[in-house]
């Protein structure tokens, strides 16, 4: 999906069906259904393959992405950004991990709805992805923050998650071309896995444009 993203072709964005999920991945070991840290994995091939330097990968996964954080939270040309549930498993993701100001974590509170996610990724996130101007953005996305979701307690609808997808395009769009790949982390309702998926890879395929590789 990054070759294909940032390859000279139609393909601006992608969306990876991937299982298992990756975001808690460590650098050695497996976590929370994780194996392999696939946003990461992404973010540094576009780094070696393609000489991307700046990166961000943006998470809205109901639990934070420690994985993610402890990969890249000394490398300043690695982003890093996500909301989840706190407290909640794996019990990181306080606004006070900073990295080397190249992290920022907006944690939200148990049964915190849409209103509460849209205002912490228009107020802070969103800001701060467009201050750090990356050249590639890779998405964690996660659809466990969802209300039907058994694993937590935050109540997203579908419609937020086609929100915050349309967001971070418009994001990509005025400063990182367009280019934009998502991969699947959690989401344990299928029915509103499916719905909210399919939002998003409608708003991706909007984005893409008629006529684009899909």
């Amino acid at each position: 999906a990054v070759d294909l993203v940032l390859s000279a072709g139609d393909c601006r964005n992608a969306v990876c069906a991937v299982r298992p999920p990756g975001h808690h991945a460590e650098r050695a070991s497996s976590m929370g259904f994780c194996l392999f840290a696939n946003a990461v994995i992404g973010a540094l091939h576009a780094r070696a393959r393609h000489g991307i330097r700046r990166i961000a990968i943006l998470d809205f996964d109901v639990h934070h992405g420690n994985g993610t954080q402890h990969l890249v939270e000394r490398d300043p040309d690695i982003f890093f950004t996500s909301t989840h549930q706190m407290p909640l498993f794996p019990g990181t993701g306080s606004s006070s991990e900073t990295g080397v100001g190249n992290v920022v974590n907006v944690p939200l509170s148990p049964f915190d709805d849409g209103k509460a996610f849209r205002a912490a990724w228009r107020e802070k996130i969103l800001p701060a992805v467009e201050a750090f101007s990356p050249e590639l953005v890779i998405v964690s996305a996660g659809f466990d923050a969802h209300a039907d979701d058994p694993l937590a307690q935050i109540g997203l609808q579908d419609t937020d998650f086609e929100w915050v997808t349309r967001e971070i395009l418009a994001l990509a769009e005025r400063g990182s071309h367009g280019r934009v790949v998502s991969t699947l982390e959690g989401g344990y309702d299928l029915g509103a896995l499916s719905r909210s998926t399919t939002l998003h890879v409608r708003a991706l395929m909007a984005a893409a444009g008629e006529g684009r590789c899909r």
